[in-house]
């Protein structure tokens, strides 16, 4: 196993080797080492922001409570405005969704506009509703002063309509040409607090209600301005409420997919609230249902693109209460046929409990699945990825494919980077993205062989569940290893190619060499040697016959030579007998005796399928009588759709301990140049039998 391959597998075991209460004391999560999961109240109270912001929210809900009793008790003649009643939804919904978002680690600039905002929105009711009760009971001083309250409670609906949108959804503002903006929006918001402090007292006549509730701050002095004033600051209230929707929409038009995503639930419900506002009185109901839902917009803009990573809990929720659900109705449809069926309960109570235990499983992945699906869309979807990942690996070469499959898988499981690492002699590896400093290892297995390791950096910004990332992993990690797989076999082929390549160039050398050396000078010398002896042929004739001599017995050795030349680039006999004959030429000399059997026209074969046959039977039957001790042997060599040459023998068989040799690993390396196949074995009855394979070209059957 490759060393990377057994320190991850330690890392693993050690993770699945925890006991049980220790795992669920655990939180594993993709790319992040294994962190202690602390309980969410123990978190809150070593948090003192988000202790304050559940505070928040709780006191939110209370005050909410306490003006819908004081409201419902009000006198008809006392009933406030509806834009009082809007504060309703708003105070209850953003503090909620604004501490939820804070508790769960949420960016936390529009966390806290939504749960400020929403407090004061709160407020504003409560105070309302406490104002008009006072004054109902005749206490209109009390009622004055409480109407304080109400004033500064006003600020919250500013803050959810005009900052908030602005800072959405990633705290800050869209871009610095947008500060002034924020300055008018204040400065608008000072000037509306104070003129609604210092309202002058109203005209009877006008009034809404039986009685004038006094304003402890009025300046009546401004009483012929402030209608107009009021009117002015109201306009100006609703142009940056439309500027704030502008904000939005320009950042929903320059941003990337996943922040579109992110904005476009909010966006979408934000654009009707501010359409009913702008449409008039008639449509004042309409705007403040809107108005409750954009926190609820936010919410499910949260869950469903996981712009917080905390959709976890919500996933299993849903399912267990899908699970819940189903079988309470089994058991209800039985119980109901053991009331029908007397004397059959118990029967359709075990009845009940097989259908139960039938359906739970299936139902359990359907639910998940479905669950998946509405939470995460199809991006998240594993079938979805499989099928990306089954695209790439079958329109991209296996070169390629590797990176290919590497980016498919990124985007997939939305991390920020992937690395996949290949086990092999040059161990190689491909990244997309950037993997951090603490990657997560998924090894890759083939049919039980370690062949890589998926490396995982850390979750993107469109991050998902940990127990959803498993899911995509288990989907991935098949795939990605057959990739690796191909990968290496491209790889061994390019070795192979190469080996064969260098072992071809390394023979041309040694003929050179060989013919250079060798038969180079010894041609010099008979040629020195011929002109030697014409020299001393009429005077010395005697030396001339000893150098003709001599000449003789070096044109013996050069034939012998050009023989074992010619011999170990291809066997003589082959073009001289065929394979056939050639292997029967073989088996003459020596013991045992062995047959030779042939099938099919073995006339008319590749050159290298020939030579590659002829050299296996002839290591193996150089095995047959050096080890193995038989009395006889056969030889067979048949062609059908490829040429199997077979040996077998009677001897003692294989050895029981490890064998290697070279004779064994020649005829493998042989039948592998081919594309073949080659293999030793034990021949039934005893002995041993060599089967080769070797594909022979379409053209040559």
């Amino acid at each position: 196993m490759h060393p990377r391959a057994r320190e991850h597998g330690r890392v693993l075991d050690g993770v699945g080797g925890v006991p049980r209460r220790a795992v669920d004391a655990l939180t594993v999560t993709a790319g992040l080492p294994i962190e202690p999961a602390v309980p969410l109240a123990r978190a809150l109270l070593r948090s003192p922001r988000r202790l304050a912001a559940v505070a928040m929210a709780v006191l939110s809900v209370g005050l909410i409570a306490g003006g819908v009793v004081l409201h419902l008790d009000l006198p008809p003649d006392w009933q406030p405005e509806p834009t009082i009643v809007s504060q309703l939804a708003t105070g209850l919904m953003f503090p909620v969704v604004g501490a939820f978002l804070l508790a769960h680690r949420s960016r936390p600039a529009t966390a806290w506009l939504m749960c400020v905002g929403g407090l004061m929105c709160a407020v504003n009711f409560f105070s309302s509703s406490a104002m008009f009760t006072l004054a109902a009971a005749g206490d209109l001083a009390g009622a004055g002063y409480l109407r304080w309250f109400m004033i500064a409670g006003r600020t919250g609906a500013f803050m959810l309509a005009v900052l908030l949108p602005l800072y959405s959804p990633d705290g800050r503002l869209p871009s610095r040409r947008w500060r002034p903006v924020l300055v008018v929006a204040v400065l608008v918001l000072v000037t509306d607090t104070l003129l609604n402090l210092i309202r002058p007292a109203p005209d009877p006549a006008s009034y809404p209600w039986p009685r004038i509730i006094p304003n402890p701050l009025a300046v009546d002095v401004l009483a012929p301005y402030n209608l107009a004033a009021r009117q002015a600051t109201s306009f100006l209230i609703l142009a940056l409420v439309v500027l704030a929707l502008v904000s939005l929409v320009l950042r929903f038009r320059r941003a990337d997919p996943v922040l579109r995503r992110q904005i476009a639930w909010p966006l979408f419900a934000f654009a009707v609230h501010v359409a009913c506002l702008l449409a008039g009185p008639d449509w004042l109901l309409a705007s403040m249902i809107w108005a409750g839902l954009v926190p609820v917009a936010i919410a499910f803009s949260v869950l469903r693109y996981r712009l917080y990573g905390i959709d976890t809990v919500v996933s299993r929720a849903f399912v267990a209460a899908g699970l819940i659900a189903a079988v309470s109705v089994i058991y209800a449809v039985g119980a109901v046929a053991g009331l029908a069926l007397s004397g059959y309960d118990r029967i359709s109570g075990l009845v009940a409990a097989l259908l139960a235990g039938v359906i739970f499983h299936p139902l359990r992945h359907r639910l998940r699945g479905l669950v998946d699906r509405l939470m995460y869309g199809t991006h998240g979807d594993p079938r979805a990825l499989a099928a990306r990942l089954a695209r790439e690996v079958r329109e991209t070469e296996p070169t390629n494919a590797l990176a290919a499959v590497a980016a498919v898988v990124k985007d997939g499981l939305s991390v920020t980077g992937v690395a996949v690492e290949v086990y092999e002699p040059g161990a190689r590896q491909v990244q997309v993205g950037l993997l951090g400093t603490a990657p997560r290892g998924v090894p890759l297995v083939w049919h039980g062989e370690p062949v890589g390791l998926l490396l995982l950096g850390s979750p993107g910004p469109r991050r998902f569940a940990a127990a959803h990332n498993d899911r995509l992993i288990a989907v991935t990690a098949p795939y990605v290893a057959d990739v690796v797989h191909a990968v290496r076999m491209t790889a061994d082929l390019q070795h192979s190619r190469e080996r064969i390549l260098t072992a071809r160039e390394e023979e041309r050398r040694r003929l050179r060499r060989d013919l250079h050396d060798g038969l180079g000078h010894a041609l010099t010398d008979m040629a020195m040697a011929i002109n030697m002896a014409r020299i001393s042929l009429r005077t010395a004739p005697d030396s001339a016959d000893r150098l003709l001599a001599e000449l003789r017995d070096g044109m013996d050795t050069v034939s012998e030579e050009i023989r074992e030349l010619v011999y170990g680039l291809r066997p003589p006999t082959l073009d001289e007998l065929g394979l056939a004959g050639a292997v029967r030429a073989l088996v003459q000399e020596g013991t045992p005796q062995v047959a030779v059997e042939t099938e099919g026209n073995l006339s008319d074969l590749p050159a290298a399928a020939e030579v590659a046959a002829y050299r296996i039977a002839q290591e193996g039957l150089t095995n047959v009588r050096k080890h193995a001790k038989a009395s006889s042997a056969v030889i067979s060599l048949r062609l059908g759709e490829a040429l199997v040459v077979r040996v077998q023998d009677d001897g003692h068989g294989l050895p029981t301990g490890p064998r290697s040799g070279v004779g064994m690993l020649s005829m493998r390396e042989r039948a592998a140049e081919l594309g073949g196949t080659c293999v030793i074995g034990a021949a039934p009855g005893g002995g041993t039998v060599v089967e080769a394979v070797l594909p022979i070209a379409a053209g040559h059957l």
